[in-house]
């Protein structure tokens, strides 16, 4: 699959490593017990990373119903379950670094992946929360690493409105959802008419999370 990506000059590492430690990571408090974690570039070599990702993962268009209409979803997905091997070893490592600072217990231990590529503008993915499973009724995290060209993330509260907070997130940074944030506060990438490159994210979950 052959999509150009804009490199980062400030990301020009010859190989792929964990750069910063998780304690570094800001959090922001949402309310209502919801909290997000961000550590900009904390993977060197992201844009290695990325074409790797891009050229490696057998990457699919799903379907999805609106009303009485089926239409293909504006990015395209894969996902790798618990037990599968992740699609490079340094999504292992990430994983197992996420495990080691924020699991409290086996249960909030990351197992699943799951990767979505938004190729260009026209790709985005609607307001929503990870209220499958657990999330619909227990407190859970959803870690998001950011590959590629760095797109806004936004979070607003459940139930309508304007979006609270924005995050461009992109060349290797990690957003970290948490608490009762999938419960209480949807989230977005919204489409975009400006010429931007394209973005793979990788979401680990916990089981049960979806």
């Amino acid at each position: 699959m052959a999509i150009p990506l804009q490199g980062s000059l400030f990301d020009v590492a010859d190989d792929i490593r964990l750069a910063r430690p998780l304690a570094e990571a800001r959090r922001t408090e949402l309310g209502s017990g919801a909290w997000i974690d961000v550590l900009p570039g904390w993977l060197s070599g992201s844009d290695l990373l990325f074409e790797a990702l891009l050229t490696g993962v057998p990457w699919r268009a799903e379907r999805m119903r609106i009303y009485d209409d089926e239409v293909t979803m504006p990015r395209l997905l894969a996902h790798y379950g618990e037990g599968d091997e992740p699609p490079h070893p340094a999504l292992a490592a990430a994983r197992d670094a996420l495990d080691a600072h924020y699991a409290t217990g086996p249960a909030e231990r990351f197992r699943t992946l799951g990767l979505c590529l938004y190729r260009d503008g026209r790709d985005s993915v609607a307001w929503h929360g990870d209220r499958r499973g657990r999330g619909a009724t227990q407190d859970t995290m959803v870690a998001i690493l950011s590959l590629g060209e760095p797109r806004p993330l936004l979070l607003r509260p459940r139930g309508g409105g304007p979006a609270r907070v924005r995050r461009p997130v992109g060349h290797g940074d990690l957003l970290v959802m948490g608490g009762s944030c999938q419960r209480t506060w949807d989230h977005s990438i919204p489409k975009t008419a400006r010429a931007v490159g394209p973005r793979i994210s990788v979401q680990f979950r916990p089981s049960g999370v979806g």
